[in-house]
């Protein structure tokens, strides 16, 4: 795919790099399956900043996603899943997520949207089920999949929908086999097991450039909806715990947040109602 350059007829071209979006469709986003999205500029229902640097941006419609993959019948006597073949009609561009999507139409007349992963192309057909098999786009459960295969879009929950490993260039390994439930590897290096019959889409997710692409100006990030980010040492110290102080200064005490919280190194995970007893190994 690629990064492409720019000949900087401007300043902010100089250093701008966007992804090649050649690959993808010229078609529009399927109406049926688009809404209007609000902005909530990183406001809670009261109306009070709970995400700080958040706000303005271009106006966006979202594309409901296939995060489930449930297009399937299961047998009332076996249990087994038998998948319904899609069709992949296009490949677009969304504005709410890093990845890529395409537009699956099944064989019933139905379309959904799902996350479009490396090596997906127009045409191709997928399915999901415990019939489907091994190959890219399809979706299987983790007990069916072959020990060594990358994954994406793996749920942590049966039947909640995917999870981890959604965004652009991820996926995970699928590692081993015990009992009920199957380890995988994931992006940050944690091995975690997931339940066996958790449903997991073969593949890594495209659009692996997308890590590579420089905004180039600050405006293309205020399009982005991301407002200035204000370092603390420079604030008063109404503001924050680093402000103040005669001349410039680093701070004079170790790194915290706004409300005087520890930001590195400070382990926030709670011990109750965690799913750490799933957690092989940590990522670090």
């Amino acid at each position: 795919m690629g990064v492409k350059q720019y000949n900087p007829k401007t300043p902010g071209q100089r250093y701008k790099t966007t992804v090649d979006y050649s690959v993808l469709s010229k078609d529009k986003a399927e109406k049926s399956l688009t809404k209007g999205k609000s902005s909530k500029a990183g406001r809670n229902n009261g109306g009070r900043i709970s995400v700080r640097r958040r706000g303005g941006g271009h106006k966006q419609r979202y594309r409901e996603i296939d995060f489930r993959r449930n297009k399937f019948v299961v047998d009332p006597d076996t249990s087994i899943t038998k998948g319904i073949p899609g069709v992949v009609k296009t490949l677009e561009y969304d504005p709410n997520r890093s990845s890529f999507i395409a537009l699956i139409s099944y064989c019933d007349g139905e379309k959904r949207y799902i996350i479009a992963p490396k090596g997906l192309q127009i045409g191709d057909t997928v399915m999901s089920g415990d019939d489907a098999e091994a190959k890219v786009g399809n979706a299987l459960p983790l007990e069916r999949i072959p020990l060594g295969s990358v994954v994406h879009n793996i749920e942590l929950q049966q039947g909640r929908g995917g999870q981890m490993c959604r965004a652009a260039g991820t996926s995970a390994t699928v590692v081993a086999k015990e009992a009920d439930y199957v380890t995988v590897k994931l992006p940050s290096g944690e091995m975690r097991m997931v339940f066996k019959r958790c449903l997991a889409t073969m593949g890594a997710v495209g659009n692996e450039d997308h890590m590579n692409v420089t905004l180039g100006k600050a405006g293309r990030a205020r399009w982005l909806g991301r407002r200035p980010k204000v370092r603390g040492v420079v604030m008063n110290p109404v503001d924050h715990p680093h402000g103040g102080g005669e001349g410039r200064t680093s701070g004079g005490r170790h790194p915290v947040s706004p409300w005087g919280t520890p930001t590195k190194g400070y382990k926030t995970r709670k011990k109750r109602k965690s799913s750490s007893k799933f957690i092989v190994k940590k990522r670090k």
